[in-house]
């Protein structure tokens, strides 16, 4: 009878590893006429939506052929990604397409069509390999990438299924902050995140109205506020209240719970 159990006990142990394994490649992606877009793609064995994940900063991730990034490993996003595809998410991590692959990578480059035909690449990629709803989920810059990328493909069967913008751009003068573009033609669910206390200049937490009221069309958005965690270093790095250091867990839970929603 014991070792019936030990049987026992050792086939739930294997049959529940199988079940929460999530594998991890790279892939290039065919985009515009001899460049591709390179992903890191985390796939779990149950999926229940696919997220394109959008790094701040320059963008150059550099991903290489085993997985490892030489830049942006700390990233808010970054950094999480393991723990969206423990939500049974599909994670794809974008890097800067294949002929931004030196500086200055994404800087001045996320709002352009190139850009957008690099994404809209990776969704349809996505859609036809993992069969499930889409969405975009930027950072810092990366939600530059997320909302631009969004808006050109609104009326575009083509496009993403929702989008999620975390530490929002909110103010520039290098490039169109979030709220210059047209939010009001989003039709798709969009939840804002961001940390009442992030010190970063260009995030500040007091311009985040003026985003929502944009959103009206939209067909459920919400904001969602944190406070707290950890503030390091710079206040538009990472490791500051602006990438919710300390609070990672809660904020992709919360992120995870309202994509599902019905």
């Amino acid at each position: 009878m014991r070792r019936l159990i030990l049987i026992a006990i050792f086939f739930l142990s294997t049959l529940q590893e199988a079940v929460g394994e999530i594998s991890q490649r790279v892939v290039d992606i065919p985009t515009r006429s001899g460049v591709t877009q390179q992903i890191l793609l985390l796939t779990p064995t149950t999926r229940r939506a696919a997220v394109i994940l959008f790094a701040g900063g320059h963008g150059g991730l550099r991903i290489s052929s085993s997985g490892d990034f030489s830049w942006g490993e700390g990233n808010f996003l970054v950094r999480t990604r393991q723990q969206f595809a423990d939500k049974s998410f599909v994670v794809a991590v974008v890097d800067a397409s294949s002929d931004r692959q030196s500086e200055p990578y994404l800087s001045g480059y996320r709002q352009t069509a190139e850009h957008v035909s690099d994404i809209k690449a990776v969704i349809a990629w996505l859609r036809s390999h993992a069969n499930v709803p889409v969405w975009l989920i930027g950072t810092s810059r990366g939600t530059q990438s997320a909302a631009y990328v969004a808006t050109e493909l609104s009326d575009d069967a083509e496009g993403p299924d929702g989008l999620v913008l975390t530490a929002t751009i909110l103010t520039d003068n290098k490039s169109r902050p979030v709220p210059d573009l047209p939010m009001q033609k989003l039709k798709i669910p969009v939840l804002v995140v961001h940390h009442e206390q992030d010190g970063c200049k260009k995030c500040p937490f007091s311009a985040v109205p003026d985003l929502m009221k944009k959103l009206y069309a939209a067909t459920r958005k919400e904001l969602l506020t944190f406070h707290g965690g950890n503030n390091v270093g710079d206040p538009c790095e990472a490791r500051a209240y602006h990438g919710f250091n300390g609070l990672e867990q809660d904020v992709v839970d919360k992120i995870a719970a309202w994509i599902v929603v019905k």
